[in-house]
């Protein structure tokens, strides 16, 4: 039997690579894992963790109302946006040396560079400054979870524009921004931005917000973002950006005309395997660049798999970190295991939030014909005391036939806390009867999901 530095090479030190060295190193297997840039990848270092904590500092604006409503007299409150940067870097490297304890207690050998496929059973590590890691490796698996980057789109002056990257490290937060996109990245950054007190304008192609999602929420979102005092622009797009004395004049296809500070491009993400060497070794791409890889992870290549965004199949962490765990059951545990998509709930951490799990009322309605929506729109209890005109959505998406509950979708203050918890009961099957024989927690928010009893039918469709 062939010899090899290592049973595993694992390509990224991201959330599901990490999770799948360990597990994999704790089984007595020699794990090598590479990383070009820093350990934790894009959520620790440059995505869901240093974002939320931009969400927290700019939720202080609305909490600074709502003391001011309840009767609290604050005054001199500012923000200080080089003390938050200098602040949430320590966190974030304090979060990033734990993902490397983690990795060497478990045993996992950690090796700084970037690192491309040879051939089936070499990687080899490219020179990085300040690192001895360079070399080639044999290996007998190879774990390609290198994850996805942000997509910048191709016009005139598109170069002068930034993207999530580099929000995290603007030298001084802009008086006035433009964000473009429509998904979750875009509609957080522009609530992240609004809330701290910038001029922003929120610009997408399409017709609403957050494609993918329930057209209720979606556009009870958008019409919540404009309260807020975001500009929503909607069906077009950019023809130029120019430099100007004064910051960037965006120029839109339909001739209308912006001028900020910055433009943040939150268009999407593409999957990062661009000089992997993928092709070298037979490892299939879909037609948007990901990994193709079977319900166990394994790519077209027997001895490489690959997880997370790089497969982009649902591109979450907690998604990438089960399928990480679940191909090291497999390949070290001699336990066949494969983690289930379906019904993942996901959040989306704008102001208000958003918590979601399962079918669109029009995906369901496509899959079953008939279903029943339950539905309710009102002003939370919190901001009712003082006048606030901010409005929760509440829905549920119910099969007929059976009552079964498919789809689960909230829009208000601690929706992602509460639908972590729907999830539950949505993954194991619940029916709207055992839905309902839960008794509320008053007074919550939350317990308007379980006292919904009359189906809802919008006036277009016949009520």
């Amino acid at each position: 039997m062939a010899e090899y530095d290592f049973d595993l090479f694992v390509i990224g030190a991201g959330s599901g690579g990490v999770r799948a060295a360990r597990l994999a190193a704790m089984s007595g297997a020699k794990v090598a894992v590479a990383e070009e840039y820093r350990v934790g990848g894009t959520c620790v270092i440059r995505g869901c963790v240093p974002k939320k904590f931009m969400v927290y500092a700019s939720e202080v604006t609305s909490q600074l109302k709502t003391a001011k409503g309840y009767g609290w007299t604050i005054n001199g409150a500012t923000f200080d946006w080089k003390a938050f940067l200098h602040d949430k870097d320590v966190e974030i490297a304090r979060l990033s040396g734990i993902y490397v304890t983690n990795l060497q207690k478990a045993g996992a050998h950690l090796l700084h560079g970037r690192a491309q496929i040879v051939d089936k059973h070499t990687v080899e590590v490219l020179p990085k400054e300040g690192s001895k890691d360079a070399g080639r490796y044999t290996a007998r698996k190879i774990l390609v979870a290198t994850g996805g980057r942000p997509w910048r789109p191709d016009f005139p002056g598109a170069e002068l524009g930034i993207t999530s990257d580099e929000a995290f490290h603007l030298p001084t937060l802009p008086k006035r921004v433009m964000v473009v996109g429509g998904g979750y990245i875009a509609v957080e950054f522009a609530s992240i931005f609004n809330g701290l007190g910038v001029q922003t304008t929120l610009l997408y192609r399409g017709a609403n917000i957050l494609r993918g999602f329930d057209d209720d929420v979606r556009s009870h979102l958008a019409d919540e973002l404009e309260k807020r005092g975001i500009k929503v622009v909607l069906g077009c797009a950019h023809k130029s950006i120019e430099k100007t004395e004064d910051g960037l004049l965006s120029t839109l296809n339909n001739d209308l005309t912006f001028e900020t500070d910055a433009v943040m491009f939150a268009t999407g993400r593409d999957p990062y395997v661009e000089g992997l060497g993928l092709d070298k070794v037979g490892v299939k791409l879909n037609d948007r660049g990901a990994i193709v890889v079977d319900e166990q992870s394994r790519t077209t290549a027997d001895n490489i798999w690959a997880v997370g965004d790089v497969t982009d199949r649902i591109n979450l962490t907690p998604v990438a970190i089960r399928e990480g765990a679940a191909f090291a059951q497999t390949e070290f545990y001699d336990n066949p295991t494969s983690f289930d998509h379906d019904m993942v709930a996901s959040a989306v951490f704008s102001q208000p939030p958003v918590g979601t799990v399962g079918m669109t009322e029009a995906e369901a309605r496509h899959a079953f014909g008939k279903v029943d929506v339950y539905r309710a729109v009102f002003r939370p209890m919190k901001v009712t005391f003082y006048g606030g005109q901010d409005r929760c959505l509440i829905k549920l998406v119910v099969k007929q036939d059976d009552e079964k509950v498919v789809g689960v979708h909230v829009v208000g203050p601690d929706s992602p806390e509460i639908i972590q918890m729907a999830a539950i009961a949505v993954k194991m099957g619940v029916t709207k009867s055992q839905w309902d024989s839960t008794c509320a927690v008053h007074p919550t928010l939350a317990e308007e999901l379980v006292t919904m009893r009359e189906k809802y039918l919008p006036s277009e469709m016949g009520a």
